[in-house]
């Protein structure tokens, strides 16, 4: 177990140096994949693959849901970058020492966008959108005491006007904790699958074949073909570690590694203090160590309630995107 411990501790350490020259930005398809979900885990810099018995913590690793033992759903919006629309909901359903499944449903949608061309710069009358959309199902279970793994299948549709690309994808992970209030190792490899290329009416055209003779068809049904893309797979490793100073607080601290198929390297991390389970703040910086990023710091805070039968936390997250300009999210969390 030291030996591990040792392995993923070299490994945060070590990123920066393995961070490469060339970067592959904009070579994979479904993107908005990538986009984190979840307010709280926002707020402590995305760090989110070593919480354990959380709903929120399945997008980051899947075998986060292991140990939830009370039905859970939640629902979160974020105001994304150019007024760009994100919503992303989510259900857990615990199945006793089987293990517990759960669902999400993942959107976002552009808004109508004026059509421009070279001819028309203020746009040709007509509007176009883009939405795409994700539905996952997922199980995970507490192996024992210190283990669970969690496996997550999702397909996932990109449409841009009149063409559309899809593909399926695997979501899969573990989290070991040396104790409940110990040290949590957390490993998973997300969106790992085939590639997609997109297909649609818009890439109909009419095919002059030879354009220098007469009164050949100067109109052949044709289209045009488009290379295919790979998805965004992305490896995660990290470490959370609980703390409770004094009886009334309670501090979690959370660092992890990427790796991902379409970007270099890098390091996010964060911490969250929680006082009497009612109040949390939140602090992280994302994408350490990446050149050229454009995001960084993170801060988030949460409230925590009951109403009659059921108990309900809001959750707020905020982050800097750099130059592309500032991120909300807003998290609703129900638990019966």
């Amino acid at each position: 177990m030291a030996g591990a411990i040792l392995v993923t501790m070299a490994a945060l350490l070590l990123m920066p140096s393995l961070v490469a020259s060339q970067t592959r930005t904009g070579t994979t398809l479904g993107q908005f994949l990538l986009i984190e979900p979840s307010a709280r885990l926002t707020g402590i810099g995305s760090a989110g693959v070593s919480v354990d018995g959380a709903l929120e913590g399945a997008y980051y690793n899947p075998a986060a849901a292991g140990r939830i033992t009370r039905l859970e759903f939640q629902l979160t919006h974020v105001d994304w970058l150019a007024g760009i629309r994100y919503d992303h909901l989510a259900g857990a359903l615990p199945l006793g020492d089987r293990g517990t499944g759960f669902v999400t449903i993942t959107s976002l949608n552009s808004g109508e966008i004026d059509v421009r061309t070279v001819d028309h710069p203020l746009g040709t009358g007509e509007r176009y959108s883009v939405s795409n959309v994700a539905l996952g199902i997922g199980f995970a279970r507490a192996i024992s005491e210190r283990f669970s793994a969690g496996l997550q299948i999702k397909y996932f549709q990109e449409t841009i006007w009149h063409n559309s690309a899809g593909a399926v994808t695997f979501d899969v992970g573990s989290v070991y904790r040396i104790r409940p209030d110990g040290l949590h190792i957390g490993s998973s490899i997300t969106n790992f699958g085939t590639g997609a290329r997109f297909s649609g009416r818009d890439l109909r055209i009419a095919y002059d074949g030879d354009p220098s003779r007469s009164g050949d068809n100067g109109a052949l049904p044709g289209e045009r073909y488009v290379q295919g893309y790979a998805v965004p797979v992305l490896f995660r490793v990290g470490v959370g570690f609980p703390w409770r100073p004094a009886p009334d607080w309670r501090l979690w601290f959370s660092s992890e590694a990427h790796h991902p198929n379409s970007n270099p390297e890098s390091v996010n991390g964060g911490a969250e203090a929680t006082y009497r389970d009612l109040v949390s703040i939140r602090a992280g910086y994302q994408s350490l160590f990446m050149a050229d990023s454009e995001e960084g710091l993170t801060f988030g805070a949460g409230i925590r309630g009951r109403l009659q039968s059921f108990e309900y936390r809001v959750d707020y997250a905020w982050a800097d995107q750099g130059r592309l300009g500032d991120v909300h999210r807003l998290t609703l969390v129900l638990l019966y």
